[in-house]
């Protein structure tokens, strides 16, 4: 049996909620969780319940961030066409622009950057 949690707004956490995911999806969940600066519970209660994700600048994000980048790129060079780019991983590659441009890393807007990026790098052969 588990233990009863208290959270940071007095509410008692009592009950498990569990979901299957593929291996795809739970690197995607990872991911986006790592981006965030949040627990995963926290991440994925406020995407339940449809509320806004508010990242803080701290150093786990930034680490997160870096290593987020190193594997979409990692990615990207193992591509040889734009069109054979994930969903997922365009997923990914879109939170990771909308949270640099949020945090003011980047200059266009985030689909923009997004677009530019894949495209620069499977252009180079980066």
């Amino acid at each position: 049996m588990s233990v009863r949690c208290n959270d940071r707004h007095g509410r008692w956490r009592g009950r498990t909620v569990a979901f299957r995911a593929s291996d795809e999806e739970v690197r995607q969940l990872d991911a986006l969780v790592a981006l965030s600066g949040l627990s995963k519970q926290d991440y994925i209660m406020s995407r339940l319940l449809e509320r806004d994700v508010i990242v803080v600048p701290s150093s786990r994000v930034q680490r997160a961030l870096e290593d987020v980048s190193r594997d979409i790129l990692i990615e990207l060079r193992r591509l040889n066409d734009a069109h054979e780019l994930p969903v997922e991983l365009r997923e990914v590659m879109q939170v990771l622009a909308k949270t640099l441009y949020g945090l003011g890393g980047v200059e266009s807007a985030p689909e923009t950057a997004v677009a530019e990026a894949s495209m620069t790098n499977l252009q180079r052969g980066d």
